[in-house]
């Protein structure tokens, strides 16, 4: 059964992608860059709707300069695509031919001495090809010359992220009356992936299952380990929901847990909470990860946080900004990030605690609102 929530969202308009667009030209000027370079993943997805089939080596680039219409340019067996995208009616597309060069075709597009913000997932080959074909180019990968980008959410991608936050909140509630003692690992990541579908979401990134020792590794891979009783056991997964991430965690107890990660977990709890609290607009983003990483050092565990505490959501699971250590970007409404802080005690055991949270005008809001006490499984 899926959980209540608003209707299926509203699609993107030709309009909203325009005004993207804008706004990211707007934000170049403003870094004293003379236009932006977006290669295929999620900055070309979000600044078009366009996805090209297969990312390959042919050269596509979305141009944005001040004075000009954003310009694609496309391998021209790609075209049909590019021009069925949901922005594309608000940009020029230009082609270029197997056998031709393609950076030759891009030289029209680009301002000859210019400096441009380039996307982070552009190929090294294109860039060096660019570099090539025009030698008095300068590039800054977007994440640090516009690293507000795609970070502030409007209401329609506020809204997704509340569904796809409400689906894996409804994907943990049935996971916890399922059986675990005796189970592998890789049964309950398969209910958790096949949960995630059934509650709506169409694409499922990732459903870690850390068992006993195998929790103290943040990044595990579910594996054929038979989880026992006693064990706590990290359950963190997510995935895109109407084109938008989810990414929960929530640490559980197979039987009754031991002292320890009891204490352990009442620590990442309290962190987790109060990085929670912590979040305003106007608070550096490293204020967040300082305040849960405070807690858990004052308990004794400050060695066993071993990440940051956050990381930004939007088309992708994982996007600026990042709460981090030397991260000065302040909050703005409309931003949403996780907050996760974790304890991981080595050959034994690891606790995290994960929500999506938004920042709103007077503090911040929860985008998962399971419950984070220590949860008992059978």
């Amino acid at each position: 059964m899926k959980p209540q929530m608003r209707s299926e969202p509203s699609r993107f308009t030709s309009d909203d992608y325009a005004a993207r667009m804008a706004r990211v030209v707007d934000d170049a000027l403003e870094a004293g860059l003379d236009g932006v370079i977006v290669t295929p993943g999620p900055d070309l997805l979000w600044l078009t709707g366009y996805r090209p089939t297969a990312i390959t080596e042919r050269l596509t680039m979305l141009v944005l300069a001040p004075h000009g219409r954003p310009t694609l340019l496309v391998p021209v067996l790609e075209r049909p695509d590019a021009e069925a995208a949901e922005g594309s009616p608000g940009v020029a597309i230009v082609d270029w031919v197997d056998g031709t060069d393609p950076y030759q075709a891009a030289r029209p597009l680009l301002q000859r001495d210019g400096r441009f913000g380039i996307s982070d997932s552009a190929w090294a080959m294109h860039l060096l090809g660019l570099q090539a074909a025009l030698p008095n180019t300068r590039y800054r990968a977007l994440s640090q010359s516009l690293p507000m980008m795609r970070a502030v959410k409007d209401a329609n991608e506020l809204g997704r992220l509340e569904m796809a936050g409400a689906a894996a909140d409804a994907t943990y509630g049935e996971i916890v009356k399922m059986r675990f003692a005796g189970r592998r690992e890789t049964e309950v990541a398969a209910d958790l992936a096949r949960l995630l579908r059934e509650f709506g979401h169409e694409q499922v990134d990732f459903t870690v299952v850390g068992s006993g020792p195998n929790g103290a590794n943040p990044h595990h891979e579910a594996g054929d380990r038979v989880i026992e009783q006693g064990d706590a056991v990290v359950l963190d997964f997510g995935g895109l929901m109407y084109g938008y991430g989810s990414d929960t965690t929530r640490t559980v107890c197979v039987g009754e847990p031991s002292a320890q990660v009891r204490e352990v977990h009442e620590v990442v709890r309290r962190a987790q909470q109060a990085a929670f609290e912590a979040v305003r607009p106007g608070v550096p983003c490293q204020e967040i990860d300082r305040v849960a990483r405070a807690v858990i050092t004052e308990a004794g565990y400050g060695e066993e946080f071993i990440h940051r505490t956050g990381h930004g959501i939007g088309v992708t699971t994982h996007e600026p900004p990042y709460m981090v250590e030397g991260e000065e970007q302040r909050l703005r409404p409309g931003m949403c990030f996780s907050i996760e802080p974790g304890i991981y005690l080595a050959g034994r055991f690891g606790v995290r605690i994960e929500d999506i949270v938004t920042v709103t005008d007077s503090g911040g809001e929860r985008l998962n609102n399971t419950d984070h006490a220590l949860r008992i499984v059978e």
